[in-house]
């Protein structure tokens, strides 16, 4: 196997996609208002979007060997043994990096992997089962990950498992389980060819976008009452400013799959991908900047 193999696949990682998912990660770091350890916050940071994100990528790949566009890549290279190769590489440094920031996340890390696996391995394969495969995705992608940031960055176990922050990880959850389905309304040819009963699949273009809004407009409803309750109301404004446009980017979406099925397409999935997650993020890493390097709240 020579390197130039290794960069052919390297692509099928998927690293940049790991973007995406960085807004659970802000936001757990956000909501803790006691010090936790900063080192290990980054060292989270890179087991998580540098390694596990990209292995379960790569393995998601092996075996459902995309033709057309997936998620961050709209053109994939074929799949080849280099993939394998880089999937256990990647798998191995993410397991042994968690390991040098605490055994807890290491534990909490493989539990999350193994269910990676599990979605996407052909003889268990919870992809072809639509609620399982999406409740799945919402709690270990949402609140497990949220709670498992927490842990690896050696937040206090009170605060961890404290209703106010358990509220706040269920959040992550339903702010999940309403942008999930959009991921899949353009692979509906593929899925459906492969056997694999998406979400979206079974609710049809428009139910996946009314799903979305009120999955979406449920998540906001309980941050807004979880803020409220932990009188930060600041961080509630910073909320709403922030994600301003990515409401009026899902409402022009909304609009144009109304007129035209073919808006349901890769770029405007990926695109609303890319505000959504900039936004979120944004807004937690101000929050995340104004409880612990400012004085606008306590």
């Amino acid at each position: 196997m020579t390197t130039a193999n290794y960069q052919k696949a390297l692509p099928l990682l998927r690293i940049p996609f790991s973007v995406y998912l960085m807004p659970v990660y802000w936001f757990a770091l956000s909501a803790l208002r006691q010090p936790f350890s900063g080192p290990r916050a980054v060292g989270v940071f890179v087991v998580l979007h540098l390694l596990a994100y990209p292995a379960s990528n790569g393995y998601n790949s092996w075996f459902d060997r995309d033709e057309g566009s997936i998620g961050g890549l709209e053109r994939p290279p074929q799949v080849t043994p280099a993939l394998w190769h880089l999937v256990v590489l990647f798998d191995a440094l993410a397991v042994l990096g968690a390991l040098l920031i605490s055994w807890e996340f290491a534990a909490l890390l493989t539990v999350y992997l193994l269910v990676s696996k599990a979605y996407s391995y052909d003889r268990i394969r919870l992809k072809k089962y639509p609620i399982i495969s999406t409740l799945v995705v919402v709690v270990f992608q949402g609140a497990f990950t949220f709670l498992m940031t927490q842990v690896g960055a050696q937040a206090r176990s009170a605060e961890i498992l404290a209703p106010d922050n358990l509220l706040l990880a269920l959040v992550s959850s339903l702010f999940l389980c309403g942008s999930y389905p959009l991921t899949q309304v353009y692979q509906h040819r593929e899925d459906r060819q492969r056997g694999d009963q998406t979400l979206s699949l079974l609710l049809g273009l428009r139910g996946t976008f009314v799903f979305a809004g009120l999955g979406l407009l449920a998540g906001a409803a309980v941050l807004g009452y979880a803020f409220w309750q932990r009188q930060e109301l600041a961080f509630l404004v910073i909320f709403a400013v922030a994600t301003l446009p990515v409401v009026l980017l899902f409402a022009r979406w909304v609009l144009a799959v109304w007129h035209d099925a073919a808006a349901a397409d890769f770029r405007h999935t990926m695109r609303m991908n890319q505000v959504s997650s900039l936004c979120l993020s944004a807004a937690f890493i101000l929050m995340l900047a104004l409880r612990h390097f400012g004085s606008v709240l306590p």
